[in-house]
């Protein structure tokens, strides 16, 4: 009996180890080289008009539609956000909070990382918040989805020092679901990182002065 419960106990132990490297494996960061592999592919930026686009986000997630068709079956809010160079960041925040966990800050550090590598430089870049469907309303979670992607954006600016004319957060809610087919799936709480369009180029700082006036040639002396 003593041999068949050590046999038991070992086995467990390694079932228990198994479980545990693979919870390491899906926590563990992606490279900088990851995630640019992923978002250096730019061809030319859809034609989004995100100031727009939040106030749609917002009004879609207020209404009450008599015949909504359901998170499953609900269009897509941006379907042109699905032609940019994406890379999807699993980042942990505190439940229905803007706050990264700790967990998540290698992974925000290795996207800063690659947000300056020198073939993404020249690049503007939208932080997309998502959410998975849940009890709260989509007009909350739209709220908090927004939050989430101005939070990847502040840290992105204040400790790693990436321009903040480079980061246009944005949160899309329920209203475009990752995995539209399995709307409660945690894979909708996931963040992108989107390239979005080429750096516009800075005016001269000092720009050529107006000519003025022709002098007035002195007149000749009789």
């Amino acid at each position: 009996m003593r041999a068949n419960g050590i046999a038991i106990t070992m086995v467990v132990v390694q079932v228990l180890a198994l479980l545990a490297g693979a919870a390491s494996a899906q926590t563990t960061a992606p490279t900088r080289d990851d995630i640019v592999g992923k978002l250096n592919h730019f061809e030319q930026a859809a034609e989004v008009d995100l100031p727009a686009m939040k106030q749609q986000v917002m009004e879609r997630a207020k209404t009450r539609i008599k015949n909504d068709p359901g998170p499953v079956n609900r269009p897509l809010i941006a379907p042109d956000l699905a032609n940019l160079p994406a890379f999807n960041a699993q980042i942990q925040f505190d439940a229905d909070t803007p706050i990264i966990q700790p967990a998540s800050y290698q992974t925000v550090g290795r996207i800063a990382d690659a947000l300056v590598h020198s073939s993404l430089l020249p690049y503007t870049f939208l932080i997309v918040g998502h959410v998975e469907s849940s009890a709260k309303t989509r007009e909350a979670n739209a709220i908090l989805s927004q939050r989430r992607a101005d939070a990847i954006r502040d840290v992105l600016v204040n400790t790693f020092k990436i321009s903040t004319k480079r980061l246009h957060p944005i949160g899309l809610g329920e209203e475009q679901f990752l995995d539209r087919a399995k709307p409660t799936s945690a894979v909708n709480g996931q963040l992108q990182i989107l390239t979005y369009a080429k750096v516009p180029e800075d005016a001269p700082a000092h720009p050529a002065a107006a000519p003025g006036p022709a002098a007035k040639k002195p007149a000749k002396k009789r």
